[in-house]
């Protein structure tokens, strides 16, 4: 039987490892680069939502006050009309 290997090339095997890490290494550092401008982006995204539940809030609260002036208003009106006294209740 044939069982022997080819010789190793240290060198080459080094330089192939050096390479491959520092591939590896340039590949991390892009990724942490567009992971910061994601995490920014994100951030400006929060803050833009921030503002507009806000705004959204307090239009709320415009609208719910506008509609208890109408209630009121409506209560003022029926309080000051008069009722027929001949007129059915139903």
């Amino acid at each position: 039987m044939y069982n022997r290997k080819p010789p190793l090339n240290l060198a080459l095997s080094l330089q192939i490892a050096r390479k491959a890490y520092y591939a590896a290494v340039e590949r991390g550092d892009a990724y942490a680069a567009e992971l910061e401008r994601t995490t920014a982006a994100l951030e400006e995204i929060r803050a833009a939502f921030m503002d507009l539940k806000a705004v959204v809030l307090e239009r709320n609260k415009a609208e719910d006050y506008v509609r208890e002036l109408h209630r009121e208003r409506a209560m003022q009106r029926a309080k000051a009309a008069e009722r027929d006294p001949n007129a059915r209740l139903n």
